[in-house]
């Protein structure tokens, strides 16, 4: 009697402690932007659809204001665009634009968060026209 209990107690901690992770209550719309608007931020790993291309953004750091503005910056050059945050379809999204140059573009998406700690993002963008998955990280400076 007494394994039977105790096997009940270990599958019952087991299946109630498991959680999809868009119920992670550390991704927000309130924490993601709190997160992302406080501090300098670098592009730590970009996968576009079948490569890498993090070396692209090596060396800027961007600063998400609160206005809903974004700067990314290296030496003297300076790129601006646009960001928000918003729930869609039951997940937080991170939503950025820039209308130039072509890397930035590239990166221009609502973006879905994956993961969240004070000092890491970690989106994914899932194509609906080629169906490639896109990975961007964003880590604190």
């Amino acid at each position: 009697m007494k394994k039977i209990v105790f096997h009940l107690l270990v599958f019952s901690v087991l299946f109630f402690s498991c959680k999809k992770d868009d119920n992670n209550p550390s991704i927000s719309t309130s924490n993601v932007t709190s997160t992302v608007s406080n501090g300098n931020w670098r592009i730590t790993y970009y996968w576009d659809t079948d490569h890498d291309e993090t070396n692209n953004f090596t060396g800027y750091s961007f600063v998400f204001n609160t206005n809903g503005t974004v700067t990314a910056t290296k030496a003297a050059n300076t790129i601006t665009g646009t960001w928000t945050t918003r729930n869609d379809d039951s997940k937080i999204k991170l939503v950025l634009s820039f209308s130039s140059p072509a890397d930035f573009i590239e990166i221009s998406d609502d973006w879905h968060t994956i993961e969240r700690t004070d000092s890491k993002i970690k989106l994914q963008d899932v194509s609906g026209g080629n169906g490639g998955t896109d990975y961007l990280t964003f880590e604190k400076n």
